[in-house]
Order: structure tokens, then sequence, then C-alpha cells
């Protein structure tokens, strides 16, 4: 299965926040959204970097309130990791997993096309699963 039929499913929506936002701006679009990571961007199209619950987490840990009034820039990720809509779901949980990363910016032509997280992942593979235990048991109960 491919990484596009995530997005069929959950949508293309993208929150990005640009870099010159504060810290505290960047928590509360991300509680307000639900989500756990935003994707640092300029016009919603190129990808600057990403910042996720995690990074926020660190910088309150270092600095206490004060590292809210820090901008984004000076606390994203700038190596971002990022799929295709061709990519396998099975690929893209080996790349959370091995890069300890929950959150991949997908990229189509060089432009932000979406976003999947782990989150997005499990449930599509846990929607597979219970496909296959049905299929498997209507089998089982038609005895052939």
């Amino acid at each position: 299965m491919q990484i596009g039929t995530i997005l069929s499913s959950k949508g293309s929506d993208v929150l990005v926040v640009a870099g010159s936002a504060s810290v505290l701006e960047a928590s509360r679009l991300l509680m307000s959204g639900g989500v756990g990571a935003l994707v640092v961007s300029v016009d919603g199209v190129t990808i600057d970097g990403i910042v996720s619950e995690r990074d926020i987490a660190h910088v309150v840990a270092r600095s206490g309130a004060e590292g809210l009034t820090d901008t984004v820039e000076q606390i994203m990720s700038r190596d971002v990791l990022t799929c295709s809509l061709d990519d396998t779901i099975d690929d893209l949980m080996a790349v959370m997993t091995q890069r300890r990363v929950r959150h991949l910016p997908v990229v189509v032509d060089g432009s932000l096309a979406g976003i999947v997280s782990i989150g997005d992942v499990v449930k599509h593979r846990l929607d597979e699963l219970e496909v296959e235990t049905r299929t498997l048991h209507d089998y089982i109960a038609s005895g052939r």
C-alpha cells in the first residue's frame, strides 16, 4: 500500500508556520489544530523545516517560559525527512522507526503535498489487519 492511499482518506491539508513566528504561537497552532508537528514554510509550498511538540518541550526544559519567545526558526529541525506518494507504508514505518520521527511531509514535484504521522500509518495498518482478519474469518466459516 502506498502513501497516496493515506492522503486520499485523511486529506492533504498541512498546518504550516513561518520561521519568524514565536514558539508560543507555534504551540498554540499545534493545540488548536490537534496535531503534533508543523511544517515550517514561508509560502506553504517549500519546506524550510519542521517543528514538533518535542522541540517545544525541549526549549521549555532548557530555557523555561523564556523559551516561548524564541522563534520557530531557532528550534526547528532543518534536515527534514520527506516521502512521496509512491512510497510504501511499510517503507515509511521503517524510516519512522529507524530515524525516530513521527511526522513526514509528503512532497510531489518538489512541493509540499501533505503530511503523514505515525498515527496515520498505524491507523491504516490496523484497518488493513481488520480486513485481513475478517476475510480469513469468512473463509474459515464458509468451509472453503
